[in-house]
């Protein structure tokens, strides 16, 4: 195995490019100017890329080969809205893009995109002022068709909106709000995933101002469609061998999940993620002393599952940074970013976690063992069935 040393993470980088990010609005299907804004890092930090036509990015830090590769995946679309209809009353109703409840919609300032005009709203339940409805307030039900956007514009009419020049399908951006304390916690809507956006950066910006020699090609990675499932399933190529997802994690009751260090995902509602390379990541925690737990989502769903679905036989894993209220008002802290950033700089520098991977399909030499049958004790024979008799 190659020599392997943790980096120092510029965390003010860190914590300025995800501010940076999250300002830029990004719901999935309007995500070409935080394409843009990502160019404009990596172009900053020297480092060539290649995107996709809908604006899927694959960079490249060269190693001293290029088969096998690897590559890390983060997505920078976000969930969002769209216009279903226009109401008589002047308002909109709403279909959620990528899945998330309406219930954390309410209350949320929001941007409406046109075809040439830009509006700011309120998302607001049918019922939002208790000195109409009285109790209605808080027994209307919860569902996206009991919440409507209202704009900031004279509107009384579905006529007035058309005049306006909205649209059914115009895209609606939700406001992150972000807020970053002194003891390190981070609020915002929207950190799944521009926070994990923000720590590859971290560390494509570690790797390259070290000038470690990597391995094998490193590919950062950073796609567009993530929220509604397809995510790096269309900017893979054979050479690259195993893929790493960053994402959130899920601190919640019953999971494993912390808002502190880097959590390595054993499984997701996709199946279990490679045995090797999961456990090669944990090997490099425990040896640099990075922060890390182990956890399964059962309710779960990645760019690096979207891969393998997509047909690509690759090693996959999934990492994340532990996000309380997922899809609503996240937090997560600081110190989970580095920690990703400091876990993804030593993977870089680590080597393919199989050596044979460097070719697509092969002979049985060099397949790894998960457990060799005799490591196992040999379990009692049983008895003769005349014993029994």
């Amino acid at each position: 195995m190659p020599k392997t040393q943790k980096l120092p993470i510029d965390a003010q980088y860190l914590r300025q490019t995800m501010l940076e990010l999250l300002a830029i609005p990004s719901p999935v299907g309007l995500t070409d100017e935080v394409v843009h804004y990502t160019c404009g890092k990596l172009d900053e930090l020297g480092v060539p890329y290649e995107i996709t036509r809908r604006g899927a990015i694959r960079a490249t830090i060269k190693g001293e080969t290029d088969r096998p590769a690897c590559a890390v995946v983060a997505h920078l679309d976000t969930l969002g809205a769209t216009v279903r209809s226009l109401k008589p009353n002047g308002r909109l109703s709403m279909l959620p893009l990528g899945t998330w409840s309406s219930r954390f919609a309410e209350g949320a300032r929001v941007t409406l995109f046109c075809d040439h005009n830009s509006y700011r709203g309120t998302v607001l339940p049918l019922m939002a002022s208790g000195h109409a409805f009285n109790d209605g307030v808080d027994t209307q039900p919860i569902s996206w068709d009991h919440v409507e956007l209202r704009i900031d514009e004279y509107a009384q009419s579905t006529e007035a909106l058309r005049k306006l020049g909205i649209n059914v399908g115009d895209f609606i951006a939700i406001d992150p709000q972000p807020e970053i304390h002194e003891n390190g916690y981070i609020s915002s809507r929207h950190l799944d995933d521009k926070a994990g956006v923000a720590a590859l950066l971290a560390a494509v910006k570690a790797i390259v101002e070290s000038g470690v020699t990597l391995p094998v090609y490193f590919h950062p990675m950073f796609t567009v469609t993530e929220e509604v499932g397809f995510g790096a399933s269309a900017i893979l190529d054979d050479k690259i061998s195993e893929m790493i997802g960053i994402d959130i994690a899920i601190p919640a009751p019953g999971q494993n999940s912390r808002e502190h260090g880097v959590t390595i995902a054993i499984c997701d509602s996709s199946g279990p993620f490679d045995y090797h390379l999961t456990r090669e990541l944990i090997g490099l925690c425990q040896k640099h002393g990075v922060d890390h737990q182990r956890d399964v989502f059962p309710y779960y769903f990645s760019d690096s599952a979207a891969a393998l679905r997509a047909g690509f036989d690759i090693r996959h894993a999934l990492i994340g940074f532990g996000a309380d209220s997922s899809h609503g008002y996240e937090r997560t802290h600081m110190s989970a970013l580095v920690s990703i950033a400091e876990l993804l700089s030593l993977y870089a520098q680590n080597g393919p976690v199989i050596a044979r991977d460097r070719k697509v399909v092969g002979s049985i030499e060099g397949f790894p063992h998960q457990w060799k049958p005799e490591d196992l004790e040999a379990p009692e024979p049983l008895p003769h069935p005349k014993e029994f008799l």
